[in-house]
């Protein structure tokens, strides 16, 4: 069954995940990043180019010819196709379709109170479907 990791009280959801990445990726995972929409897909891709000068994650959107034999896959939509299937950063405020499919999935949940109040929504649905769920608090003193 997938495991579910809760990242919350995220001060900025596109960095925290590009960090995350760069972790997952320097441990071999190929990974998908799932966004809300074209336009936070936009950002996020603009930011994984910059966010490190030393680091470097290589990444396409989903549906790109080179998506296969690419780790790093953006997506904003549930209907994308998705060539592997490791690890899953969830920015969107849905379940995404196909979490089972994954062997980890880790949802960002900013301190954003309507970013909150949908990431309890997922919590519950996930608990409901009896996947084994962790949680980890962002910046906790």
């Amino acid at each position: 069954m997938t495991r579910i990791d809760f990242h919350t009280n995220v001060p900025d959801k596109l960095a925290y995940a590009c960090r995350l990445v760069r972790k997952a990726y320097t441990a071999g995972n190929r990974i998908v990043l799932m966004t809300d929409d074209a336009a936070q897909l936009a950002e996020l891709d603009a930011m994984m180019w910059t966010f490190s000068a030393t680091d470097f994650l290589p990444h396409v959107p989903a549906g790109d010819a080179l998506a296969s034999a690419t780790p790093i896959i953006l997506a904003d939509s549930d209907s994308a196709e998705l060539p592997h299937h490791d690890l899953l950063v969830n920015l969107s405020r849905r379940v995404p379709a196909g979490v089972d499919s994954f062997r980890r999935v880790i949802e960002v949940v900013s301190s954003d109170e309507a970013d909150a109040a949908a990431g309890r929504q997922r919590y519950v649905a996930y608990k409901q479907q009896q996947h084994p769920l962790t949680h980890f608090v962002a910046n906790k003193s």
